[in-house]
């Protein structure tokens, strides 16, 4: 199912979708590939489900400009129980409250969103900047920070974040 909503906000959209196309996911990958740190980058279509398919409860949000492109991304689903999110802005518009825009859509349908977040700037991305750590959004974005609550692998060293109706 495809949900247009109904407002524009300086010529970008928001559209739902339940199930990605072959053409979204295409789309998807570069601007996950573009934009996220090199180490977390999908060479493949075959890759990126891997990652993409066993979550459950998905929910897909676009940001579309007036030229009909993906300018970002934002998706909820389901993992141990809890809302989690994941939320991609091309460098473009990064800075111009449009991810803000996106993260209060994710926030009409939830009560409660976690995410995992890179909390440092170590990193590089595929056109060898450094990644620049979107924590200080989250935190203007009202999440919470779960210092006790890790990720540390190969591909990410990160913090949870945790963002609750209750705490607005």
């Amino acid at each position: 199912m495809t949900k247009e909503l109904k407002f524009k906000f300086n010529f970008i959209k928001i559209v739902e979708r339940e199930i990605l196309s072959d053409e979204d996911k295409e789309v998807l990958l570069q601007l996950w590939n573009n934009e996220y740190a090199q180490k977390l980058n999908y060479q493949t279509i075959d890759e990126f489900d891997v990652y993409l398919d066993p979550l459950t409860e998905k929910q897909h949000y676009f940001l579309i400009n007036d030229e009909g492109k993906t300018k970002g991304w934002a998706f909820t689903f389901l993992r141990d129980g809890e809302d989690w999110f994941a939320i991609i802005l091309d460098k473009e518009i990064q800075g111009t409250g449009k991810g803000s825009l996106l993260m209060n859509e994710l926030k009409k349908n939830k009560e409660d969103l976690n995410g995992w977040v890179v909390d440092h700037e170590n990193n590089v991305k595929q056109n060898k900047e450094f990644y620049k750590s979107p924590l200080l959004f989250y935190i203007k974005n009202g999440f919470t920070i779960c210092a006790e609550t890790r990720i540390e692998n190969q591909k990410m060293s990160g913090v949870k974040i945790n963002w609750n109706i209750q705490n607005k």
